[in-house]
This record gives C-alpha cells, structure tokens and sequence, in this order.
C-alpha cells in the first residue's frame, strides 16, 4: 500500500488559487475514479473537482475556507501500490488516562416528590442565563405550538431537562405567566458563523468598491405609466416561445441610448494603471440574487440585442444564477451593472459600485403616486432610479445628464425603437 496526493488543478486560465467551500469526502472513505472530491470558488464560480484515481481518504487538504494554491496538495489517498512519497501528517494519539479509583457506593438520592400545586413549579429559579434547555423533540414541539420559550421554563427532569409535567405546570399557571416569563428572558446565545465562499468574495468585493472608489449617488423619479401600459400591451400579444417582458429588458434598451450620449460611464477604471477602458460594447452585468448571496451576471452585447432578446437572455441568466450553473465568462467582464430591489425596492437606496466599473443603475419599487398634470393631481406609476458612479471618472453633470436620458426614454417609450426594430 502507498500514499498518493491529488494536488489542485489548473481550474481556469489566470487562476492561481481557488477558496475550498465544501468536502464532498471525509478520511476513511473509499472512493473511485472520477468521484467528486471537494468544491472550490473563484471570481464566483463553484467547481467540483474530481479523484483522478481511487482508493482511500486519509488526509484532507485543510477546512473549508482555506485559499489553496493550484498545485499544492489538496487531498491524500491510500491506494494498492507504490505511492508518490508524499506521507499523511503523523496524528497525535491522545493521552491515556489512568483509570480512576473506584468510587465509594452513594446511596441512592431520594427521589423528587411531585409539585403540589402549579405555583410552585413554575417558583423555582430558572437555569443560568445563556444555557440551552433540555427537552424532547415532542417536549420541544408542544413548547413551540404553544407559543412558549422553553428558555423561560424550569426543567425538573434529570440534569434540568423539561418535562410534559413542566409544560403543565406552565399551562395551569395561565398564558400570562409564561409569555411574561418568557418576555423576560434576555437571550445570550451568540452564533459564530464563518465568512467563506460566496459570502467571503461579496466581502472582499465590497470592501473594494467602498475603499476604492468615492461614489457620488444622483436619484431621480421616473413616470412609468405609459412604459407598463405598453409593456403590458406587449405581454398580452406575445407570441408563444416569447418570454414576459418585465421593466429590465426596456431600462437595457434605455441605457443603450443613452451611453451613446454619455460614453464616459460605460466603462472599467484600472485605477493602478491610471488608464480608463472606455467600451463600445455594452455587456451589462445583472445583479441576480441566489441562496448564498448576491452574483452579478453579464448579458453580453445588449447594444445588438432586441427587447424580446433581452428578456429571453435575462430570465436565462438568472435562472443559471439561481442554480450556480454561471460559467466564468458569464461572471465576468460586464461594462455597467443594473441592480433591482424588486418589489421591496424601496424609495431609494445607495448602490455600491461593481469594481472595477464607473457606474450603476439602481431601481426601486413602483408605486402609485399623485402627479400634478398643470390642471390637477392624477393617479401616475412613479419609481425612482438610484445610481451611483465614480467620481473619478464621471462629473455630477455628466451623472446626470446619463439618468435624465433614461429618464425622458422610459416616459415616452416610443422613443426606445427609434431608428430600429425592437
């Protein structure tokens, strides 16, 4: 038998480390070819990376959330043969104990006798404060359809669990005594939760964005009646094959228009080379909301793309970001960001820049608003942009002459298929 080491491969060009985010084997276990090891992350992408040989686990490459470099040994492996010389790290056995005297025989503790009445129950101390209760799943269920903290509730079974009779003894007391009681109680527990992955990137990247970049925010309302009126028109008359049209395919098409004008924001700032990357392209990254945190989608080329073709690619990119089936290309490389609260948008919020980038559109919830047509005030569909840009790069009149464009093409949508078909 021998010791071989399967080392982290070459996951992507310009990959030089990858963050280990999930063990899919544990030491002892027998595993074949081809089996998956253990998933890693970088620039947002998740990838599984495979045994190139079987055999047994002995050592693992380190904890989830450690930056393992590509080449350096990821796990080790026991297989039938000769090995590549590289051993597992000795374990330390523990210390024996010496066995203990006997004890000297304890007589048995008088057994508790039964509460005579629900007041005295409910009168002993509860435990220390931060200790967890001890109860069954079925004490525990009882406990929670009843609406009652078990935190609050004196155990008098054996090392203080609670028992049925504890919960009775509650109940006897009235509701009012337990909610007080529970009311009461201050809650110490404290949750350690380790910042690895996804979470840990959208971290790094913030904190890159916010240190690097001083963001001058600009919020503007936008009258969106006639938009939903003819996005609304459009849905009904689709064609099957056709995806629903939302707001986002009809601001892409806006900001298209609108770069034309103002250039300067569509753009990436290598703010160490001092040089300002300026696009023609229009490759729109798509904030997209998963179960691990936020990603940022790229729809490429959304200047040669039509509004039907927009929304097709939208829904297909957040259903890949959904899944975590985004390829890198797909994570990266995007000229602008949109980001979309959705209905809990909000009136207005203060995006955050997607490094190395120079601007971000931010929309918030619609609402209906009174607007003041010259004669009186009208039931309108208003909502606001917030967006934010870099400083550096785009001067406030140049922020806002781009978010008035957008602006002036949302309330008149015509205005969005002119010198072209949608």
């Amino acid at each position: 038998m021998g010791i071989r080491t399967i080392k982290m491969p070459d996951i992507g060009e310009g990959i030089a480390e990858a963050e280990l985010v999930e063990w899919l084997v544990a030491p002892g276990d027998l595993i074949a070819e081809d089996q998956p090891l253990a998933a890693v992350m970088t620039d947002k992408a998740t990838v599984e990376i495979p045994a190139t040989f079987g055999g047994k686990v002995v050592e693992l490459g380190g904890e989830v959330g450690k930056v393992i470099a590509i080449g350096a040994a990821l796990i080790r492996i026991e297989v039938d043969g000769e090995g590549d010389g590289a051993e597992p790290a000795p374990k330390t056995e523990p210390a024996k104990a010496e066995p203990p005297a006997p004890a000297a025989p304890v007589p048995p503790a008088p057994q508790p006798k039964p509460a005579a009445a629900p007041p005295a129950a409910t009168a002993r101390a509860p435990r220390p404060e931060g200790e967890a209760p001890l109860a069954s799943p079925a004490v525990r269920a009882r406990a929670r359809d009843a609406g009652i903290d078990l935190r609050a509730v004196p155990g008098t079974g054996p090392a203080g669990r609670i028992t049925h009779a504890d919960l009775d003894a509650v109940f006897a007391a009235g509701p009012g005594a337990a909610s007080a009681t529970a009311a009461r109680q201050r809650d110490l527990t404290v949750r350690q939760i380790k910042v690895v992955g996804l979470r840990r990137m959208i971290a790094d990247k913030m904190s890159t964005s916010r240190s690097r970049i001083p963001h001058i925010t600009y919020v503007e309302d936008v009258d969106a009646t006639r938009l939903e009126d003819l996005r609304e028109t459009m849905n009904r008359s689709r064609t099957e094959g056709q995806p629903k049209l939302t707001l986002l395919p009809f601001l892409i098409r806006a900001m298209v228009i609108a770069i034309r004008d103002e250039p300067v924001v569509n753009a990436r700032f290598d703010d160490d080379a001092g040089i300002v990357h300026q696009y023609g392209a229009v490759h729109a990254g798509i904030a997209v909301q998963t179960q691990t945190g936020l990603v940022v989608a790229n729809l490429r080329h959304a200047e040669a793309r039509g509004l039907w073709d927009l929304a097709g690619e939208l829904a297909r990119l957040a259903e890949a970001g959904r899944k975590g089936t985004l390829t890198r290309d797909e994570l990266t490389g995007s000229t602008i960001t949109i980001t979309s609260l959705g209905p809990m948008g909000g009136i207005s919020h203060t995006p955050i820049i997607n490094h190395p980038e120079v601007a971000i559109v931010g929309v918030n919830k619609m609402q209906i608003r009174p607007v003041w047509d010259g004669n009186g005030f009208v039931p309108r569909k208003v909502m606001n942009l917030s967006s934010s840009f870099d400083h550096r790069i785009v001067d406030g009149w140049n922020a806002a002459t781009f978010v008035q464009r957008i602006k002036g093409l949302l309330e008149e949508p015509a205005l969005l298929f002119t010198g072209g078909e949608a």
